[in-house]
């Protein structure tokens, strides 16, 4: 999530959340938190209409942004009633996210064993038909030999 989602929730001010993540940076390693990079933001700001100067587009520095254990360490750092309440609403949504996402990938790995027998089983057919027509052509050049009876 971006920081100025995250204000909007926590009903702080931008410069107040970077505050407090830049004052305890020991609890925000990258896993957990990352600014973007000069390219990175200029991408993301190319993405939106101007608001103020072309320049700026209204963004002075770039965005933090948090992944899920980011957003939980945030409660520790901005030590109030609501962001511990938004903190609680966050996390569940993330928890059913990776839900509904794991349940997506186990789907997704059925469907790709169900490919791969049915690959399989077109391969082992295609094989059993060439050897049907081997076994035909053979019949076909060999030519049957006469049954006779030996005379003694």
């Amino acid at each position: 999530m971006i920081d100025r989602d995250l204000d909007k929730l926590y009903k702080i001010e931008t410069k107040y959340l970077k505050r407090q993540v830049r004052r305890n940076m020991e609890r925000f390693p990258e896993d957990f938190m990352s600014e973007l990079t000069k390219k990175e933001f200029f991408n993301w700001r190319s993405q939106f209409g101007t608001s103020n100067s072309s320049d700026k587009m209204g963004l002075r520095y770039a965005p933090m942004v948090f992944t899920e254990q980011g957003v939980a360490m945030l409660s520790s750092v901005i030590n109030s009633p609501k962001a511990i309440e938004v903190n609680i609403k966050i996390i569940r949504v993330f928890t059913k996210l990776r839900k509904l996402l794991s349940n997506d990938v186990a789907l997704q790995l059925e469907i790709e064993n169900i490919k791969k027998k049915l690959t399989q089983h077109s391969k082992n057919i295609e094989l059993v038909f060439n050897y049907l027509d081997e076994l035909t052509k053979k019949e076909e050049k060999k030519p049957r030999p006469k049954i006779r009876y030996k005379k003694d």
